[in-house]
């Protein structure tokens, strides 16, 4: 299963963490692991390329990704970054309601 575990503060995304393989089907054919590595790499390059932020990433293997975002920007600059951060998070809750059994998002505090 795909875990996606987002940390809120403060009102906004700080962190997005993804771990583990969806397991639907086999390499290279799995949509939900398709799915959610499309849509969580897309926001992140979004982000660097539409509000020149460059968020901390991580990755440990192919089943692992953690991204924080900075803080202290600009308003208008934080707002475009959760912006993007929030659609990403309902494309990924958006797999989670056809796919349940094979990714998990949650939220922390």
């Amino acid at each position: 299963m795909i875990r996606v575990d987002v940390t809120e503060r403060d009102g906004r995304i700080a962190v997005f963490e993804m771990s583990g393989h969806a397991e639907f089907d086999v390499r290279g054919k799995d949509l939900v692991c398709a799915g959610a590595s499309a849509v969580s790499f897309g926001a992140v390059n979004a982000i660097e390329a539409l509000t020149g932020v460059e968020p901390e990433i991580e990755q440990a293997d192919a089943g692992y990704l953690k991204v924080a975002f900075p803080e202290g920007l600009e308003r208008d600059t934080d707002d475009r970054v959760q912006l993007i951060v929030r659609s990403m998070i309902v494309s990924l809750q958006t797999i989670e309601e056809s796919y349940g059994d094979f990714i998990q998002v949650t939220f922390r505090k």
